[in-house]
């Protein structure tokens, strides 16, 4: 890309010692070199960031030693150039230095429609009309009172109670599933705790089963000696035979 200003912007074919030797165009911050020689500040520092060499002389150049002409920027400043909107039909001139205020202003610059949603870009001076027949201008609230803006255009498409009616449907059809999925969970632990109820009472009977049986055992008798009598007596018979 050039860093110079393009020769076809001037009115008037520029002198050759104000042209850069890189990029041909008219000087734009132009620099001075050691060596003496002046470029476009851009161009040069492209060219040193490939060889640090001065690309008329071939001397080397470091980049500190850069230097800026701010005189012959002035210069250039006062050179008159064409609007560059004037192969649209704009015949102004002026400073080179001055070409952003006419600009601004000017006419003839191409200039997208602000109504929002409007794809045109008409010019400066046709800007004003292009608004006032815009099929997205005058833009106004909802009649039907949901608040939204909207242009010529738009309230022709716009329908904001059927929007809010299928906005409608499509929550209630959610809160029906939700509905449905939270039953299907309830009957699931209705039916868990009706088996660990029947568990229960299975259990219960059991054990009330195995206490009748318990408390209806009929107690152990002691054993019988062959005389008859307890074990006792027989052990305390013979301690007395023993003494």
């Amino acid at each position: 890309m050039s860093g110079g200003y393009d020769l076809n912007l001037f009115t008037s074919p520029p002198d050759c010692t104000l042209l850069c030797s890189v990029c041909h165009g008219v000087l734009k911050r132009p620099v001075r070199l050691p060596c003496s020689h002046i470029f476009c500040k851009k161009c040069i520092l492209r060219w040193l960031a490939r060889q640090k060499t001065c690309p008329c002389c071939r001397k080397e150049v470091k980049q500190k030693k850069i230097v800026h002409v701010n005189k012959l920027r002035r210069t250039i400043g006062h050179l008159e150039v064409k609007c560059k909107n004037a192969d649209a039909g704009c015949l102004v001139t002026s400073p080179l230095a001055h070409r952003r205020g006419h600009q601004d202003s000017c006419p003839f610059e191409l200039m997208a429609c602000p109504n929002q949603g409007c794809p045109a870009r008409v010019l400066r001076g046709a800007l004003a009309e292009h608004r006032r027949r815009c099929p997205h201008g005058a833009r106004q609230h909802c009649p039907l009172g949901c608040g939204a803006t909207l242009g010529p255009v738009e309230r022709a498409r716009h329908n904001c109670y059927r929007e809010l009616r299928e906005a409608w449907s499509q929550r209630r059809e959610r809160g029906r599933g939700l509905v449905r999925g939270l039953l299907r969970r309830v009957r699931k632990v209705h039916r868990a705790t009706s088996f660990l109820r029947r568990q229960l009472a299975q259990l219960g009977d059991f054990l009330r089963e195995d206490e009748a049986l318990i408390v209806a055992a009929p107690p152990e008798e002691p054993e019988a000696t062959p005389e008859g009598g307890t074990g006792a007596e027989v052990g305390r018979d013979q301690g007395l035979d023993t003494l």
